[in-house]
């Protein structure tokens, strides 16, 4: 990936609805230079496909925690199951350091987002669990 492509990406993760020949006019090249060079990041597995972001509705923003876990050795396959079969488990990631896992969890009210938390903590297997509640978004450049 040489600089063209990743002035190319950047512009498309600022607005993936740019026509072809606005991203060639703002790159100064031609349309189909930028469209061979979309083509082969798509081609290249680099570029996986383009999203509509919605905003949350005013009246109801939801509540979002990154949970912090820690469990005992060989339970993260069981764990991990548990988790997916919770909708408000958003992302689970695999980690290094002091901890084994980080989630990042999202409902629409404290009490749910509490429930949530607790059944995390009270699963077989969790050794501990912090939770860092998401106050206000300061930096977003992911879809």
């Amino acid at each position: 990936m040489d600089e063209l492509d990743r002035a190319l990406v950047s512009l498309l993760i600022a607005d993936a609805r740019q026509p072809l020949a606005t991203l060639a006019r703002k790159l100064k090249v031609a349309r189909s230079t930028v469209q061979s060079r979309l083509e082969r990041l798509e081609a290249s597995g680099l570029v996986q496909g383009y999203t509509v972001r919605l905003a949350q509705p005013a009246e109801r923003p939801l509540i979002r925690a990154s949970v912090l876990v820690s469990i005992e050795p060989r339970n993260q396959t069981n764990i991990l199951a548990r988790l997916k079969a919770m909708p408000e488990v958003e992302r689970a990631f695999t980690t290094s350091g002091r901890v084994d896992l980080l989630l990042q969890v999202a409902a629409p009210t404290t009490e749910q987002l509490d429930a949530v938390l607790d059944a995390i903590g009270a699963m077989p297997g969790v050794r501990s669990s912090e939770s860092l509640i998401h106050l206000s978004v300061k930096i977003d450049r992911g879809p």
